[in-house]
Order: structure tokens, then sequence, then C-alpha cells
């Protein structure tokens, strides 16, 4: 625990740790205090709709995001960090490929925040001494759109995402510490009256300016959801088998986005693959390809079932409906339900 020092610099402590993080490749670093504020109402509201759908545990920690202390006994201040993640080439839109949302093509960025953050970390205590602190990296329940917001990272965009004027393609993470640093001040909004994130939407998710039905979204359907996917949404999912970038494709602000870091770029050709490549992996070569890739958390099950349906959402060929037949018999049942569906779609 931290003894708060009244011979210290604390402004002047939170420019060096901005200075540190951007010595570590943070796009940028901000601070918060560790009060979630209104934030907390509206999530409150959104899963007492339902919203949040199978994820149970956006309802089960609500009240740890709610309180930070609760998470990390004494904390009183939440260092943001963002770090950009857009890769170097333009993923080509082919029918025949799977589009796979952009975050999730290279390393998984999880580990790799994480310790990046501890590396924050360390800077910090060799300014500071020892002092209490936590790194999350959406491995915890923590509001980090929210404090990335009230840190003057960005806004909260019509998507719900964090939006600022360098574009939305940037992972968030958090350290939460008993450091008394000065808060930053929250930047505007420059959303105006553009709805472009609303309308691009394929599957009508954003239900309204600032509010997501996970249930609608196409990222939940393919990597939340682990039953069959709803058959209303199926058509709508093109060729999209993990995830879904739309509302940030469209966003007017990510004209401006920054190149990512190099540790994201694609592996395994994902940003090039053909759906019956991708559908003829064994779970073998889906597990040792994807290691230390964001996908594998889904399992081979769930692939086959997205990828079941980006197939039959597409033209009716030879080869694709072979690929399907191939899996008729497939050991799980959610498998083969999706094969027949799409079978059913190519060969009305």
């Amino acid at each position: 625990m931290h003894d708060q020092d009244s011979t210290v610099d604390y402004a002047a402590l939170k420019e060096k740790i901005r200075d540190a993080g951007k010595e570590l490749g943070f796009a940028a670093v901000g601070v918060a205090r560790a009060e979630p504020g209104p934030a907390v109402e509206k999530m409150r509201e959104w899963l007492a709709a339902g919203c949040h759908g199978e994820m149970d545990y956006m309802a089960r920690h609500a009240e740890l995001r709610a309180d930070p202390p609760q998470l990390h006994p004494g904390t009183i201040t939440v260092i943001s960090a963002a770090i950009d993640y857009l890769p170097h080439r333009e993923i080509a839109d082919q029918p025949e490929q799977a589009a796979i949302s952009r975050y999730a093509q290279g390393r998984d960025y999880h580990k790799l925040i994480r310790t990046r953050l501890q590396k924050l970390a360390d800077a910090i205590a060799a300014l500071t001494g020892p002092f209490g602190y936590r790194v999350f990296s959406d491995s915890a329940p923590v509001m980090e759109v929210e404090f990335a917001r009230q840190a003057g990272l960005g806004w909260r965009g019509k998507h719900t995402l964090l939006l600022s004027k360098e574009g939305s393609w940037r992972f968030l993470g958090d350290i939460y510490t008993d450091l008394p640093l000065p808060p930053d001040e929250p930047i505007e909004e420059h959303c105006g009256t553009c709805t472009a994130c609303l309308d691009a939407c394929p599957t009508k998710a954003i239900v309204a300016p600032y509010q997501v039905d996970a249930r609608r979204c196409i990222s939940y359907l393919t990597i939340e959801l682990a039953g069959p996917i709803p058959e209303e949404f199926r058509p709508l999912i093109g060729n999209r088998i993990y995830g879904c970038d739309d509302c940030q494709l469209c966003c007017p602000w990510n004209r401006f986005a920054q190149l990512g870091d190099p540790e994201f770029s694609p592996r395994h050709g994902l940003n090039t693959a053909t759906l019956i490549e991708l559908f003829n992996w064994t779970e073998a070569e889906f597990n040792e390809r994807l290691a230390g890739n964001p996908i594998r958390r889904i399992g081979h099950e769930r692939w086959l079932r997205n990828i079941a349906v980006a197939l039959g959402n597409g033209t009716s060929t030879v080869n694709r409906k072979n690929a399907l037949k191939m899996k008729l018999d497939h050991p799980s049942a959610l498998v083969r339900e999706h094969v027949e569906w799409a079978l059913t779609r190519l060969e009305p």
C-alpha cells in the first residue's frame, strides 16, 4: 500500500508515467479516479434489459465493475492506456474469403498488453518505490471504456466503443493503483449527428445511439454464443466467421487511425484465407495454428459452426457444397445442424 507523501509532486509524476507509457509503445496514457459514476446505472439498465445475452459474467461481476476497490483493495486511481492495432494491409473483401475481425488476426492481445502494463508498473515503481497496483487487459470486470473516457483518451462512440480523433482501432488496458494521481480532463465528444455506425450494422445491433443489444451483434453471435446461431441472423452474417468490424470500418474518425503495433500483424494468412480452407482444418490444426491467438478460445466446434453459416451465405458452387457435405456426419450436433442449414441455402 502506497503511503500518501505530501512531498511528492503527483502531477509531475503523472507526466513521467505518461512519458514512460509512450516509450513502451502505448498510443495514449491517461488517469481517472476509480469511480465509474453514472456509467454504472447505464450498465445496470443494460443488464436488466437482458442485452448481455448469455454473457452471464457481465451480470455476475457487475458490482465488481461498479466498485474498483472491491476488485483490488486500496484502489483510488485508474491509469488507462491504449495501444493501436490497425494492420498494415486491408482485408480483401472477397465473398469466398473469411472475414475475421482485425483485432483477432495477430497475437492474442490480452497477454501482450498485460506484459506491457507490467513494464509500465515497473517503471512507476522505479520512480516512486513500491506501490499498490494490479494490471488488467480485458481480463476482469473493469469499465475500461468509461475509465478511458474519463482519462481523456477519447469519448464513447455511438457504437459504444472508445473513439478518438485517432479512430477506434485500439486495445485498452488499465492499472488500478493506490497512487493519488490527479485525474485528467475528459475530452469533448465528436460524433455529432453522424449515424454511420447505426446505419452500417448488418443486424441492427446498435438499437439506439450508445446502446448495443449484444444478442443481435455478430461479434457476440460468432464468439460469445455457445449454442446455435438464431436463424434470423444467419443470412445477415455474410462471410464473417469471427467478430465484425463494420461499425468501425464506416466511422469517419478511422480515416485518421495510426498503423498498429507490428505484434498484431496478421498470422497464418488469416487476412487472406478462404472459407473452405479454414473449414477443412482438423481440430488439431485449429489448436496448433491458432495457439497464441484469441480465436482459439471459441474452440473448433464453434469455428466450424460459424464457417458453415458463411459458406451457406455464398454462391452455390460444387466445391462449397462438397466441403459442407464432408461434415454432414460430424460428431457435433451443433455443427451438423448449421451444415444442413447451409446446404439447404445452396440447394433449395
